[in-house]
């Protein structure tokens, strides 16, 4: 059993970028109020924070990547450089895959904050790809923490680890809770 050649598809926010706790941050300045007062239990689209519709999640979202540079400024998974490290040095391509770019006319900001993060915090890939339908890239595993994403990989036959987080908490295993477990997640899918 081994990695060595296998393409293991990860994903940027909420797998390796913690999305959410800097959003948090952004979401408690764009509302005006003490952070607190934002749960950090949200589910998928945010609308524990009163965020219910498309154009106020592309409001705040637009304002967080292109005046609080979201994507460069969010902290790294603790565990996530080590293990992709590991994982590569293994002989794993790492193909990052992440959908940042579903809103209009910021395309150039949304990539190179997304380079520019990448390289600061020393996460090891081969391949970069800003893609919605991540089935269409091709890897052997996938490490996601969409609920729906994780649902249509799974449902086309792909094996995906579900990176565990509050917006995917009802979406059945196999999932994890830390990249130690990732790492050892998908040595064991690996060798199936």
């Amino acid at each position: 059993m081994s990695v060595a050649g296998k393409i293991i598809g990860v994903d940027l926010d909420g797998v390796c970028a913690d999305f959410y706790g800097r959003m948090r941050e952004i979401a408690a300045e764009w509302f005006e109020c003490p952070i607190d007062d934002l749960t950090p239990n949200v589910s998928f689209g945010l609308q524990e924070w009163g965020i219910h519709s498309e154009t106020q999640y592309s409001s705040l979202h637009r304002f967080a990547v292109t005046q609080r540079g979201l994507f460069e400024s969010c902290p790294m998974i603790p565990g996530a450089r080590s293990f992709l490290r590991r994982l590569s040095d293994e002989g794993a391509r790492i193909r990052i895959i992440t959908h940042r770019l579903f809103i209009h006319y910021f395309h150039r900001i949304a990539v190179s904050q997304t380079i520019d993060w990448l390289d600061r915090h020393g996460i090891p890939y081969w391949d970069l790809c800003f893609m919605k339908d991540k089935e269409q890239v091709g890897a052997d595993i996938y490490i996601e923490d969409s609920p729906r994403n994780v649902e249509s990989l799974r449902g086309k036959g792909f094996c995906t680890i579900c990176f565990g987080n509050s917006t995917n908490i009802d979406t059945p295993p196999p999932r994890v809770n830390s990249w130690k477990e990732a790492y050892e997640l998908v040595w064991q899918k690996c060798g199936e």
